[in-house]
């Protein structure tokens, strides 16, 4: 390692020996250009706002020294003619790994929890910000080349490993120079991002929330190393620190990432520059929130093979829906006054970036916002606004030299100049040949109509109303034609042979078939017409359809808004000492229940004939893993730095599902991978909303605690891991609880103490202002906690799954536990063999706080018939039995002064069933949140209708592109993961 530091030096000097001028030359007489190059005569397009007409400008030394319309030329100064040519300013790339050597993946099998590779350096390995993309850089001619053609002059290139990644370089792409004529700048800015290093083995973070805390927690950690707090040297957080003043650019992989990454970055008073997914028309407003510039791909999916009807029914509207709206994305930021820039990234046909650039344009996309995210947008992100993005006096000359608008289909890019050095991609002094013709050959008047590029034209002939065969090259000024004979039944063949010297008149001579020559003359009569702009979009863009909330299957056109409604004659389970009223009225204003009663006065409230109807609180699902990207953050015993609420996944059809089974509220806990597991989140299912606005407002804080198989990973066999048994479970708590009182004398005695996120949340526990719900099953775990727990002088909240609650019913109540179950779940597992179904009733009857809970997406939509479950085992009232699902979990999560009944101003969370809410029969017809209606059955026929619609004209569209010859990619049926405790993810 020390060695390639050594070199690295010495080789880049080497590299850049002939780019230094103070260097000595001992290859003869040293002499010295000091001649400019002006060019004349073109249209410059000085800055997307900026076009000067008949301009020129001067080049010397690599940046221009003047321009205008009208400019001093020296007189030592070549002149070249652009006249009828546009200048525009090099494009460049903010995003990309250009000549990266890509970093070797770390050998071995297995992960270690916390083995570091790297000495003198942050605990973990995926925190690299001391990597410098100059070690890594090799320049790639070649795929500077198709980066030229493409426009490009300059890219922003870095190493694409780890959380935080380092700094990366601004290249030019000048083939012509050396290392030292091309690097920019060697620290551009610093980028991130939430995947794991491949260079590392090591296991920590093993989800997105564990990449967030760990950035939380490096940042905090960089703050208290600047302060000069820490004992040892750590590069890494030097590195940090240093690189705080650069320009920070996140790559995401999906909008829910984009908004995690800003929410990071707003704790700690970073603005993110992020790398997006080109749906963010899909999200505008919380988007538009983050005040972020972002860096869009032009890569659109390809349209689905829907030509098999059955596969076609597999097809997700949501990705149909992105296929079509994807090219409008584009003009949607424009309009809404989003800042972004545009990247090659991800692009694999570089040819495809032009083509689909063009394509947004045409779905409305200015192109004075095109050139800006091609030019002076990223240049002023970098801090390059006066030298790149623009042509005027001081700026480096990187600019395109083009047959005419570049963002015509047409538009040849002639040469793209870098540094002052020219790289010819096309003949510029090429003519072209466009347009008609009247041909004269043998007596004959041929009409010919050439069109295409002007290095690549085509010609098509016809004699009269007959079309004759041809072949055209064009080469070197060169015209070759070949005419087959307009008699069908003769194969005779005439060859055409001009040097081209005008654009409006055609001689040479023509080789007959029998070999004799003779003369020809094609005179031009008018130039192409160019399509109708309005019969141009017409032909080549479809029908977008609008964004839904979410923008997938069962999304409202419109989100619902809060109403006041007056249900009359219901029958009312009130959850209170009222018990159930029949034929009652429940008013609600304002988003809370306003009265309940006979005969209320609707006001201006909706009325809903409730009669031969239910109405209850909606139902609240103690343990759920519905609405959460990732579950388990499995890296560490103990995950108390992650959190639910970073992870909402609000796009979750199993939220939908739920509303439909009348649930309302649920708490998105962490999985069952560690003793310690993650904080929780407790939602209301506001199906369409964004993901912050699922959080229960005010709720009290929560965490997951697990016992048993999981925590020890019996189930996946792992040995990187303390701990391995049931013992080594019990010293985790006790180590991490004493631990946490360790950390809590430091905070009150040492101003300067190191705040650790993990230590905080379980300080919070035994200081009683976190509630812990434990996965439990076995009675003899469950002793052991709630002993460790008084040791500590805390309780454990609540005991979830505890199938053999019954066995320590009794010593659950004294340590003042409540318990959330499954109504018969057994034999899954070994722990679980002696689970029974009346485990509920028999907690229930020993004075325990009892919930029913799903664990399960499926259940979870169905918890009305698991509470009718205890009424048969175990001869619980109807109504107490319905409080397990709704009651009960509201005063285990200490939400029940707000949800979990039905009494004048509590929260207006609830459902309306068409019947007795404990039956199969039953269906919610309405379930509303805080007085909005998030589903109901009859919008719930016409979002069906909906979608049949939706995918019936995309279907259409899509077999249209197919036919147009656009490329498809097959449907795929996707099975998307039941996510339970167990749920591990490859991250």
């Amino acid at each position: 390692m020390k060695l390639k530091f050594l070199l690295l030096p010495v080789l880049l000097t080497c590299m850049s020996l002939q780019a230094q001028e103070y260097f000595p030359s001992n290859s003869g007489v040293k002499t010295t250009n000091t001649n400019y190059t002006v060019f004349e005569n073109a249209k410059i397009h000085v800055d997307p706002n900026t076009i000067i007409e008949n301009g020129s400008f001067a080049v010397k030394d690599g940046k221009i020294t003047a321009i205008g319309s009208s400019i001093n030329i020296p007189k030592n100064s070549v002149k070249i003619d652009l006249k009828g040519k546009e200048v525009y300013p090099s494009f460049i790339d903010i995003y990309s790994e250009f000549g990266i050597n890509k970093p070797e993946k770390a050998k071995g099998g297995g992960e270690p929890q916390y083995d570091a590779s790297r000495e003198g350096y942050y605990w973990n390995d995926h925190i690299r910000p001391e990597t410098n993309a100059l070690e890594s850089f090799s320049f790639n001619a070649e795929e500077a080349k198709k980066l030229q053609k493409s426009g490009f002059g300059v890219v922003n290139t870095h190493v694409p490993d780890g959380i935080i990644r380092g700094t990366g370089m601004l290249v030019a792409l000048n083939t012509d120079g050396t290392e030292g004529d091309r690097i920019l700048s060697d620290r551009s800015a610093q980028y991130l991002s939430f995947e794991k290093s491949v260079q590392s083995r090591q296991s920590y973070p093993t989800s997105i929330m564990g990449a967030m805390a760990l950035l939380r927690q490096t940042y905090l950690d960089a703050s208290w190393y600047a302060n000069g707090n820490s004992k040892t040297k750590d590069l890494a957080l030097e590195a940090l620190n240093r690189n705080k003043g650069l320009t920070q650019i996140f790559k995401t992989d999906d909008l829910l990432e984009v908004m995690r990454a800003d929410k990071v970055g707003d704790e700690f008073g970073i603005q993110y520059v992020i790398f997006g997914s080109g749906y963010e028309l899909e999200k505008l407003e919380e988007i538009k929130a983050t005040n972020a510039a972002l860096i869009v791909p032009l890569n659109f999916p390809k349209a689905l093979d829907v030509e098999d009807p059955y596969l076609a029914n597999f097809a997700s509207l949501q990705d149909m829906k992105r296929w079509n709206q994807a090219p409008s994305n584009l003009s949607v930021l424009a309009s809404n006054n989003i800042p972004f820039l545009l990247t090659t990234y991800s692009l694999k046909d570089g040819d495809n970036f032009k083509t689909n650039l063009l394509k947004a344009i045409e779905y409305g996309l200015d192109k004075k916002k095109a050139l800006e995210a091609l030019t002076t947008a990223p240049a002023k992100i970098l801090g390059q606004e006066n030298k790149l993005g623009v042509l005027k006096v001081g700026s480096w000359a990187n600019f395109l030299i083009t047959s005419g608008d570049f963002f015509d289909k047409e538009t040849v890019v002639y040469e793209n100049w870098t540094k002052g050095n020219r790289t010819l991609l096309e003949d510029m002094n090429i003519t072209n040949l466009a347009g008609n013709y009247q041909l004269q050959l043998q007596g004959e008047t041929y009409d010919l109509t050439i069109t295409g590029k002007p290095d690549a034209p085509k010609a098509e002939v016809k004699l009269g109303e007959t079309k004759v065969t041809s072949k055209l090259a064009y080469t070197d000024s060169w015209m070759n034609l070949l005419l087959s004979s307009p008699d069908s039944t003769k194969t005779e063949f005439t060859r055409l042979v001009a040097r081209i010297t005008s654009k409006e008149k055609i001689q040479g001579k023509a080789i007959l078939n029998d070999g004799s020559e003779i003369a020809f003359t094609a005179n031009k009569t008018s130039e192409i017409e160019k399509k109708d702009e309005k019969k141009k979009d017409k032909d080549t863009t479809h029908e977008v359809l609008p964004v839904s909330f979410p923008n997938m299957a069962y999304g409202f056109k419109s989100m619902p808004k809060q109403e006041n409604f007056l249900f009359k004659n219901a029958t009312v389970w009130t959850n209170t000492n009222d018990g159930i009223l029949e034929n009652t009225d429940v008013l609600i204003k304002n988003g809370k229940i306003s009265g309940i009663g006979k005969n209320l006065n609707a006001g201006n409230a909706k009325v809903i004939d409730a009669t031969g109807k239910h109405l209850t609180s909606g139902i609240i699902d103690e343990h759920s893993h519905i609405a959460g990207s990732a579950i388990n953050e499995a890296g560490q015993n103990s995950s108390a730095e992650v959190s639910m609420e970073d992870v909402i996944d609000p796009n979750d059809i199993n939220i939908y599902r739920n509303l439909a089974g009348g649930v309302t509220t649920v708490q998105l806990l962490h999985g069952s991978a560690n003793p310690i597991g993650g904080r929780s989140a407790i939602l209301r299912l506001k199906w369409g909303s964004a993901a912050k606005d699922y959080i229960f407002q005010n709720s009290p804080k929560f965490i997951k605690f697990a016992l048993g198989e999981n925590v020890k990973q019996s189930n996946w066999g792992s040995t990187n891991r303390f701990p391995q048994t049931r013992m080594g479970v019990e010293q985790v708590f006790t180590d991490y609880f004493s631990r946490a009182r360790n950390y809590e004398q430091e905070k009150r005695t040492n101003k300067n103490f190191r705040k650790d996120i993990e230590m905080e949340t379980i300080l919070e526990i035994l200081n009683a202002e976190r509630f812990v719900s434990s996965h439990s099953y076995i009675q003899s775990e469950i002793n052991m906690l709630m002993k460790v727990a008084e040791k500590f002088d805390f309780r454990i909240n609540t005991f979830t799954h505890i199938l053999e609650g019954y066995k320590v019913a009794d010593k659950m109540k004294e340590h003042g536990a409540g318990a959330s179950t499954f109504s018969d779940w057994w034999a899954y597992k070994y722990e679980v063999k002696d689970a029974i179904p009346y485990n509920a009733a028999i907690m229930h009857n020993a004075g325990l706080t009892v919930a029913i809970n799903s664990d399960d997406p499926e259940m979870s939509r169905r918890l009305n018939q698991e509470a009718a479950k205890s009424v048969k085992y175990g001869n619980i009232s109807e109504e107490e039995a319905w409080k397990f699902v709704t009651l009960n979990p509201a005063k285990l999560l200490h939400i029940d002064d707000r949800v979990g009944s039905i009494a004048p101003g509590k929260d207006a969370d609830v459902v309306l069933w068409s019947g007795h809410p404990l039956s199969i029969y039953s269906k919610a017809e309405k379930t509303l949140i805080e007085g909005t209606v998030y589903f109901d059955t009859q919008v719930d026929q016409e979002l069906r209708a909906e979608i049949t619609r939706q995918k019936s004209l995309l279907t259409k569209q899509m077999l249209e592109a197919k036919n147009g010859g656009a490329k498809t990619k097959p449907v795929t049926k996707e099975e998307k993961q039941l996510i339970d405790c167990n749920t591990l993810e490859i991250y």
